[in-house]
């Protein structure tokens, strides 16, 4: 039977993605200056204010309250209307030094035995119903926001966007599973005060039908066949959208954790990503999987697949390592099979995973919006700076746990 499936995303001007971007800039400083900073970084923003918490072990020292201000710059809350603004919002940070319990438990004499920074379990998915691998709904919602972010940005088109924003998208599946059609699509943006409440909604709703989804479809083609006419849009549904951002609703690192994976397929294991560095596998691990997973799928081993991985803190080997394939295997396997061939391939000690995927570089400001998972691997230089001025220049490779590099090793395993 026919059913109907639902993923959201929201804004990078959303206010826990804020917090999730504040953090993961702080995550980056202090990576660029010292490889082996230990971070865990908390981030609370409200009217007019920004609070910083949280864990550091680092030979650096940052700036952090400038840093903070760059990010908010950079989203675009600029003008004092926001009642959150860049340069005038207070800023107070509450970062001490990393607990030497906690410490002991991750570094060791010998960096191939690592310890896993916390226990729990992660997870990674992938799916063949797009081209980057991820499930269709998600994949539409970050685009609808990324491109209201641009038009924003652009201030051409549509000049009363503000950096607030969310989307849902409710697509129709077949029998078979496979998207057929949007069924619905939701976008709550905020915006200026331009005039009478009924004039703006109808104003603003004209515009996202007309201007940003003739946007999406063109930038997106492989998407294009799902749009049609019997589309249902929810636009601004509760009426207007002034007040938002962090003046509208507190915003706190790490509360967007569905938007930031798989948009409800597959499953998570509850941790968040921002503001950790890669010695805590709630971030590495959840990477990891999706290598994994991205990897498998390519290969062509199945249409779909859940990969799990579960530590003890202060242990190096995973304490399991599981896949479920949904019944879409080709390979004469049960998955616990895959699971164990699985294992032979990808050493998912904490070291090796920070190796395989370059984790020690600062690479996680870009993983802050729109997703960690299903980006575009590429290489870019940054350039960061110390509180005395002194500039800093790297190149990294960004998203490396979405590269298919291991598709031939996974080919040869099963012998596909």
């Amino acid at each position: 039977m026919a059913y109907l499936f639902t993923s959201e995303s929201v804004s990078e001007g959303h206010p826990d993605k804020v917090a999730d971007q504040i953090s993961d800039a702080l995550i980056d400083n202090f990576l660029a200056f010292d490889a082996d900073s230990k971070v865990a970084c908390e981030t609370l923003v409200t009217t007019g204010q920004v609070i910083l918490a949280g864990e550091v072990k680092s030979k650096t020292y940052l700036d952090v309250q400038e840093i903070a201000r760059e990010v908010i710059k950079k989203i675009g809350y600029t003008k004092s209307e926001y009642m959150f603004e860049a340069n005038s919002c207070g800023i107070l940070s509450a970062i001490h030094e990393q607990s030497a319990d906690i410490n002991q438990g991750v570094d060791r004499a010998s960096k191939e035995e690592q310890g896993a920074g916390d226990q729990g379990m992660m997870f990674g998915y992938a799916t063949n119903e797009t081209e980057n691998f991820m499930p269709l709904a998600l994949d539409l919602s970050h685009a609808l926001l990324i491109e209201l972010a641009n038009l924003r940005r652009e201030n051409n088109e549509i000049k009363y966007l503000r950096p607030d924003a969310k989307s849902q998208v409710t697509l129709e599946y077949s029998d078979d599973n496979k998207p057929v059609r949007i069924d619905a699509i939701v976008v709550s943006t905020q915006h200026d005060d331009f005039g009478p409440e009924a004039e703006m909604l109808a104003k603003i709703k004209a515009d996202i039908v007309a201007i940003l989804i003739p946007r999406v479809k063109a930038k997106y083609p492989q998407y294009a066949h799902l749009f049609n006419d019997d589309i249902t849009y929810h636009i601004n549904p509760t009426g207007k959208f002034v007040i938002g951002g962090p003046h509208g609703d507190t915003g706190l690192t790490g509360r967007k954790i569905i938007v930031d994976t798989y948009g409800g397929k597959g499953a998570h294991g509850g941790g968040a990503f921002s503001g950790k560095d890669p010695s805590k596998v709630d971030r590495s691990a959840a990477y990891a999987t999706r290598h994994i997973a991205k990897n498998l799928v390519a290969a062509g081993l199945c249409d779909e697949i859940l990969v799990q991985v579960s530590y003890a803190i202060g242990v190096a080997r995973p304490t399991s390592i599981n896949v479920n394939t949904y019944g879409t295997s080709k390979v004469n396997l049960t998955d616990g099979e895959i699971s164990k061939v699985v294992e032979g391939i990808f050493d998912m000690r904490p070291y090796f995973i920070e190796q395989r995927l370059k984790l020690r570089n600062p690479i996680y400001s870009e993983t802050a919006a729109y997703g960690h998972m299903g980006r575009k691997p590429e290489t870019v230089t940054k350039t960061f700076q110390l509180p005395n001025g002194e500039p800093k220049t790297v190149t990294v490779e960004l998203f490396t746990w979405e590269k298919l590099d291991y598709v031939d090793q996974v080919k040869a395993a099963f012998g596909l």
